[in-house]
Parts: structure tokens; C-alpha cells; sequence
């Protein structure tokens, strides 16, 4: 068996008149993430991890925000075929460790709904889905509730 392993990040600033999309949930909230898609900050680092543990370059490569239809997209579409992508290469994915820097809102209540969401969108067992949620104690861009930012770790299997 092969294993790989992959890391996302993604940051997006917060911004009025936007809806706040994190994890595949919409959370109720002052401000949204600024962004082409849905700016789902969770969603696109997750993207990331998967396609890069399986070497196919990045999310701006496969859905680029240059693209029209990509603008407005639900960032669970992208999952999902990221998804396809990574399986079109013959990996699955063994586990997903993400964290979410959000000083507001509180995101921990709404974490059984990600991961739920998530593993709806990648085919994949709630059970191999981990979401962390912290601040940064009112330090930098986050803690200044400039934008939010989401890191996430994937490991990849192949028979």
C-alpha cells in the first residue's frame, strides 16, 4: 500500500453584504468571506491538501477564479470533484485533520454539521474527518477579525 500525505491553506478576508460559508454550512454571521466561489476558507485548504498529496498541483489550477463558472460556485462542488480527481488517480483518502482560525463566530457548534457536510461531499466516513476550530487571541489579521484562515493535513492510500 502507498501512502501520501498533503497540506492545504487558505485565507480569505471578511467582508459585508457576503454570506459565511465554512465547511460546507452556511453560519450566521455579521460579515462573509470575500472570494469568487463561496470562499469556503475550510473547503478550499482541504482542496488543497487532497490534490496536492496526490500531485495535481493546486485548486487555482483545476477551478481558477479567472473562470465565470466558478463565481458564485458552492465550494462542496469543488470538493467533490477534487474528489474525483484524487480517485481518478487511484487514492482514497485515509483521514482529514483541519483547523479553522476564526476569532468570530464561534464555530465549535457547528462542527458535527462540517463534518457531516464533508463527508456528504467527498463520499468519505465522518469518522476520518477531524475539525479543530481556534482563535488567535486577538492577534494579527484574525484576531483583528480581518479574515479567517483554515489549515488542513489529508493522508492519501493507495492499493
Amino acid at each position: 500500500m502507498k501512502i501520501r500525505t498533503g497540506l492545504g491553506y487558505d485565507v480569505h478576508a471578511l467582508a459585508s453584504g457576503r454570506q459565511l460559508w465554512i465547511g460546507g454550512v452556511l453560519i450566521p454571521h455579521t460579515l462573509g468571506l470575500q472570494g469568487h466561489s463561496d470562499a469556503d476558507v475550510l473547503i478550499h485548504a482541504l482542496c488543497d491538501a487532497l490534490l496536492g498529496a496526490a500531485n495535481l498541483r493546486d485548486i487555482g489550477f483545476h477551478f481558477p477564479d479567472t473562470a465565470s463558472e466558478f463565481e458564485g460556485i458552492d465550494s462542496k462542488l469543488l470538493l467533490a470533484r477534487t474528489m474525483e480527481l484524487v480517485r481518478s488517480r487511484g487514492w482514497e483518502l485515509g483521514n482529514a485533520d483541519i483547523t479553522v482560525c476564526a476569532e468570530r463566530p464561534k464555530l465549535n457548534p457547528h462542527i458535527p454539521a462540517m463534518k457531516a457536510a464533508l463527508a456528504r461531499a467527498m463520499g468519505a466516513d465522518e469518522e476520518d474527518i477531524s475539525i479543530k476550530a481556534t482563535t488567535t487571541e486577538h492577534l494579527g489579521f484574525t484576531g483583528r477579525e480581518e479574515g479567517i484562515s483554515a489549515y488542513a493535513v489529508v493522508l492519501i492510500t493507495k492499493e
